[in-house]
Formats: structure tokens, C-alpha cells, sequence
């Protein structure tokens, strides 16, 4: 039953019916890779950089379903954006989509008690260890939901 609900948060969270609003894919619709790529904020990240950084994390977390240890995405937390072409802005967004879609294999390969269990591990904040993989994937839920959020600013802006 636990697994079934995580499952429909991501899915409600990449295209579906969220709560808060807007999925990330009606978010990302329309963005070219100029307007991913632009800054009309100084000092914050562009569209792309949140999008690399929302791909990792929901690697990362994956990983970590998956049996692996705690640790930052393979790519690093805010990878640099290095091509700024229509293809790999293209190939962003699908990695983005393929990262949401092994998360979901990942989950539905566990029982409930598994998704319940004790983290086996103290808390670490900064570490983001100490959680039940149910509090994991629904914080990566709310990750995601925040930088969307924010995707949705960068938008309205450009």
C-alpha cells in the first residue's frame, strides 16, 4: 500500500495532479534552451542548473533505495551546464524524466515493510541519512516541488 502511494507522489509530481499546483513537466513546457540557460537573477541558478540538480538528487535517492550508501549525486550537487545547444537541452529534460522513471522501478521492486523500516543508520541532516525510504522519496518530493517552484518564477521572469 506504501509503495502504491509513493509511486502516485512521483507520478503526481512529474505529471500528474500535485496538490501544490503545476507538475514539473507543464513547468518545463515551452522552455527553450536560451531561456533555460539565461540568468535574470544574478546571483541564483539558471533553469538548467536546476534541472541538472533535480536529475542527480533523484538519482541519488534511487541509488539509496537501492541499497547504496548515502552520499552526494555522481555529477555533484550543481553540475555545471557545459552545452548550451538545443539537444542537450533536450537531452537534460529526458534525463530529468529517465531519473524520475528508475526512481519508480526502484520502489516498486520493495514491500512495505521495507519502505517503513528503520534506516538502520543515526540521522544526519546534512548527510540526509537516518530517514525510512518513505521519508526519503517524499522528501524528494518536496525538493523537487521547491525548485519547481522556482522554475516557475525563472519562467514568468524570462
Amino acid at each position: 500500500m506504501e509503495r502504491e502511494r509513493l509511486d502516485q507522489e512521483l507520478i503526481d509530481a512529474w505529471d500528474g495532479d500535485p496538490w501544490h499546483g503545476s507538475p514539473i513537466t507543464a513547468i518545463l513546457d515551452g522552455i527553450d534552451a536560451a531561456e533555460a540557460a539565461a540568468r535574470p537573477i544574478e546571483e541564483a541558478h539558471t533553469i538548467w542548473e536546476l534541472v541538472l540538480h533535480m536529475t542527480g538528487w533523484t538519482r541519488e535517492v534511487a541509488r539509496r533505495v537501492d541499497g547504496g550508501k548515502a552520499g552526494e549525486p555522481e555529477a555533484g550537487d550543481w553540475p555545471d551546464v557545459t552545452d548550451l545547444s538545443k539537444s542537450a537541452w533536450q537531452a537534460a529534460r529526458r534525463d530529468l524524466g529517465a531519473a524520475h522513471e528508475e526512481l519508480r522501478r526502484v520502489i516498486k521492486k520493495l514491500g512495505d515493510e521495507a519502505i517503513m523500516a528503520p534506516p538502520g543508520v543515526p540521522r544526519d541532516r546534512a548527510a540526509g541519512t537516518g530517514r525510512t525510504i518513505y521519508r526519503l522519496v517524499h522528501g524528494l518530493v518536496q525538493h523537487d516541488a521547491y525548485h519547481a517552484g522556482q522554475i516557475a518564477l525563472l519562467k514568468k521572469m524570462i
